[in-house]
Formats: structure tokens, sequence, C-alpha cells
């Protein structure tokens, strides 16, 4: 068999070692592609060599973040564990489903403000399309304000930019292992909401929000025009003004200059 594959022994064990040890220990000794941690070659060669586990050592992650340095500097801290490859990066709604269909990969690390559509929207998407694709929502608000969101639309985890990397990493693996990643406040609170049959009338004003009259809500506080809303989110002017509409009249507001105001102070208060 491995005569057919057309690998010696030795460049089998190589491939081995290199799951272990790195990518820059054994490459200079090989007449071979450099792999640069490839794990679909690896999977394809280690899957035909009957190495199951060995293929599966690396799991494949896509973050979807709308600012570049905060990709990198994610994406740099991750490659550090030798079990992780980050495959794919994009920006928003749309570059990351591309990036996901092209890459399946095991995890996808997803912000709630995006370059265009959000978070939450897109942790929707990936969950009816891809259903063995985890989702880990990270971002800049409070957990109070998404982590139920998040949870609801189909994300296994929860967790704050401003954590400490290693917590960031904990996180990762714990989802990657089939466990969820919420605070115990958030989990108990959904809890006896489920156990009670609580609603959103008791709940804040903002939480009775749909998810895209929340966002719609932030960005007017953001000072965004019904026309910058509409392409941002993906949707019509007309469909900007139902939501604004709707927010209206679950936060008890009477004139759009009431609604900017509010949707200005929430915004200063929760980022």
């Amino acid at each position: 068999m491995l005569c057919k594959l057309r690998y010696s022994g030795f460049e089998i064990l190589a491939i081995i070692q290199f799951l272990f040890v790195g990518d820059k220990v054994w490459r200079n000794n090989l007449n071979l592609i450099y792999f640069h941690k490839d794990k679909c070659f690896l999977d394809s060669l280690l899957g035909s060599l009957q190495f199951p586990d060995l293929a599966r050592l690396m799991f494949k992650i896509v973050i979807v973040d709308d600012h570049p340095s905060t990709r990198e500097g994610l994406s740099t801290r991750i490659e550090i564990e030798p079990d992780l490859q980050v495959c794919g990066m994009a920006a928003d709604l749309d570059e990351g489903m591309q990036e996901i269909e092209k890459h399946r990969p095991d995890l996808v690390i997803v912000d709630v403000s995006l370059r265009s559509g959000n978070g939450i929207e897109l942790t929707k998407q990936i969950r009816k399309r891809f259903e063995s694709v985890k989702v880990l929502v990270w971002s800049m608000y409070d957990e109070s304000l998404y982590g139920d969101r998040a949870m609801r639309a189909g994300a296994m985890g929860y967790i704050n930019k401003e954590m400490a990397t290693d917590a960031i990493i904990g996180a990762i693996n714990t989802v990657l292992n089939g466990n969820s990643f919420f605070s115990p406040e958030l989990s108990s609170k959904l809890f006896r909401r489920m156990i009670s049959g609580e609603q959103a009338s008791n709940a804040t004003l903002v939480e009775s929000l749909s998810d895209r009259e929340l966002e719609t809500f932030r960005l007017i506080g953001h000072g965004y025009k019904t026309k910058e809303i509409a392409k941002k989110l993906k949707i019509s002017p007309k469909t900007v003004e139902t939501y604004r509409a709707r927010i209206k009249e679950k936060l008890g507001l009477h004139d759009m200059s009431s609604l900017a105001r509010e949707a200005a102070h929430w915004v200063l208060e929760n980022g």
C-alpha cells in the first residue's frame, strides 16, 4: 500500500512527526511540498493510511471579524496551539459564508459587529447550512446583551474580547470538545426562563427587540442613516423603516428624535 501511495517509510514517519513537532523540523529533509499545516492534505494522506485519529489532530478554524488587526492577532495566538489551524478569515457575512463553504472548518469564531450583516445572523445561517460546524461568538459587548441571542441562534459559546487570550483558547477547546461555553449567570438566566416560561415582557425593553431590530437600534445609536443601515444589513430602506417603527412602539418612544437619543444613550452605555 505504501508503494502505491508513492511515499517512503521515512516520508510517512516525517509526516507523523510533523503533526507532533511542527512544520519546520523535517521539511528540509524531504523532497515534499512545504506542508504549512495543510490539514486537507494530511487528512487525505493519513486517512488513506488508516490513521484517522492522527488525521483529526488538527482542527480547522475560520475567523469572521471586521477588524483586520483583531483577526490577525487572534489568528497568531491560535496558531501557537499545535492542534489548531486558522484556515480562513473574513470581514463580513458573505465573505464568512464563502470561507466556510471553501474550508468546511470545525469551528467558526464570529464577532457580533461585522462590516456588513452581523454575527447573530451569520450564526443562524451557519447552523442552517452547515450543521456540523460549531460557532463561538466573541464580542466587545457584554454577554448580558448578546449572549442569550447567540445561544438561541445556535452558538455553542460566547466570550468577551477583553478576556485573557488563554481564556479564549480555553473557550475554543471547550466548544471543539462538544461542550457549551457560557457564563453560569447566563446559563442560569436562560434555564429559569425556560422553566418558568418567562417572556420578553419580563425582561428589559431593549431585550424585547428582535435580533434585527436590536442591530438596527445599535446602528441608529452610532449615527447611521436609513440607507446606510439598509446597505450594512443587506435589507431594503423600507424594511429599515419598518424596524424603526417597531422599535419605537416597543420602547414607548413617540418620534424619531427620541429614538435617536435613546439609541445613542444605549450605545454610550454598552459600546
